[in-house]
């Protein structure tokens, strides 16, 4: 099983990234997947979740509006654009799979808002 996030980096307050997640060796389409941060001395947080087929998505009130997450199930990628960063968006961003008690963590992809 493989999650590998990508798209991270460094932007200025106001800018955007979209952040992919490529998944393989599960069964994707049955997963409901999900964007998780974590900042230097904080607790990991739920960003966002999408299910598995994407009719139902949730966030996280501090990203409501600004982030949208998606996926394209044929490409088993999960996406996280996020637009009008700020600098308390500044984190590791983590793909996350889960159905039922199975679950999958990616690596990570750094994240950094700064001007």
């Amino acid at each position: 099983v493989h999650l590998v996030e990508s798209g991270g980096g460094l932007v200025q307050p106001g800018g955007s990234l979209r952040l992919s997640c490529a998944a393989s060796g599960f069964d994707f389409s049955s997963y409901d997947m999900r964007w998780y941060r974590q900042a230097p001395g904080k607790e990991r947080e739920l960003v966002a979740s999408i299910s598995s087929v994407g009719e139902f998505t949730n966030y996280a009130d501090s990203v409501k509006g600004r982030f949208t997450i998606s996926r394209v199930n044929g490409k088993t990628t999960v996406y996280l654009q996020m637009n009008s960063l700020k600098p308390e968006d500044t984190a590791v961003y983590y793909c996350h799979a889960r159905r039922y008690f199975y679950e999958y963590w990616g690596q990570g992809t750094q994240v950094t808002v700064h001007s």
